[in-house]
């Protein structure tokens, strides 16, 4: 087994003078440069990304992004037009966005994915709109209606979704995370809040009111770090691809820790910290991962060039659209 640190290189004075720039070019030009900004954003970031000794490659063109955000406006202000005149017009159209909707989801993937290089092979997905359906709006739905029991299954379907449709090159990912897991974190996180209530209840018959309920606030904030490392870790550490896999080991204090540091710095500043706060919070969660390869990553990646080459243009068809799903 031969370990990789994933190392994120990316300096918060130096993406600060990048980022400024993008803002006021964006105001000046009316928000026709947020394509640009978007393109020399992700650029930064993803250059700034190193697997062992190599780093990943952003090769988006801001002008496809540009006929995306054009497009997606126009459908807006047709949208909050009609809804205003036609009511009823208004609901069918909503109607239609959601039965869209996975589609759009499906196709910012592929974008995505497309656009995101490592050795000169592009990662691929291979997603339907069917999948997308069921793992963003029936599951989640189905969730909610079993009142919180399938709510983790939902969390499972859809990483499984997203997770399993990628592929780097030609070979996919794989995800072995379990209902079982998600369960256990929610019913932990669930333990922790009423712990928290617990705590303010009794506190109440010495404290101030005002004390006692910043227990159960302190708690709920608490829980929500802990929720955030334990799935960040549980859905790296069962993301597989071929016999190689990672490590994650993001703590609930150290999220705090930064998320604490960031805060403060961001309200003193005004908001000008907004951009070293990012690099701060990329440079802790790459330096509590590593993957793990079965084997040599040089071999790996050249029987991956081979791969990629036999299938051409196969997988090139994809529609260059990028909606900002962050995924």
């Amino acid at each position: 087994m031969v370990v990789h640190k994933v190392d994120f290189r990316g300096d918060g004075s130096e993406y600060f003078r990048i980022w400024i720039v993008n803002v006021l070019l964006t105001i000046v030009t009316l928000g026709i440069y947020s394509a640009w900004a978007t393109v020399r954003n992700n650029r930064y970031f993803y250059s700034n990304f190193y697997l062992g000794d190599s780093h990943f490659e952003y090769l988006a063109d801001p002008i496809t992004i540009l006929k995306g955000r054009m497009v997606a406006i126009v459908v807006l202000v047709i949208y909050a037009v009609v809804s205003v005149l036609y009511p009823l017009a208004g609901l069918i159209f909503t109607l239609a966005l959601i039965i869209l909707f996975p589609y759009l989801i499906v196709r910012s993937l592929v974008f995505g994915r497309r656009m995101t290089s490592f050795r000169n092979i592009q990662f691929r997905f291979k997603g339907t709109y069917g999948g997308a359906l069921m793992a963003f709006i029936i599951w989640p739905i189905l969730g909610v209606l079993s009142l919180g029991l399938l709510f983790p299954l939902s969390l499972v379907k859809r990483n499984a979704f997203v997770i399993k449709n990628s592929a780097y090159g030609t070979t996919a990912f794989e995800f072995t995370a379990t209902y079982k897991d998600y369960f256990l974190i929610i019913l932990a996180s669930f333990g922790l809040v009423l712990l928290a209530i617990i705590g303010s209840v009794m506190l109440s018959f010495v404290l101030p009111p005002i004390m006692a309920g910043f227990v159960i606030v302190l708690g709920i904030y608490a829980t929500g770090f802990y929720a955030a490392s334990r799935t960040h870790n549980l859905m790296f550490n069962t993301t597989f691809l071929n016999e190689h896999g990672f490590n994650s080991t993001v703590t609930a204090g150290g999220l705090f820790q930064v998320a604490l540091i960031n805060t403060l710095f961001i309200i003193l500043t005004l908001g000008l910290y907004l951009p070293a706060a990012k690099v701060r919070s990329t440079k802790y969660v790459c330096s509590r991962l590593e993957f793990e390869a079965a084997g040599s990553l040089d071999d790996f990646v050249a029987a991956e060039k081979e791969n990629a080459s036999a299938i051409g243009e196969e997988l090139g068809d994809a529609l260059d659209l990028d909606i900002g799903l962050g995924i």
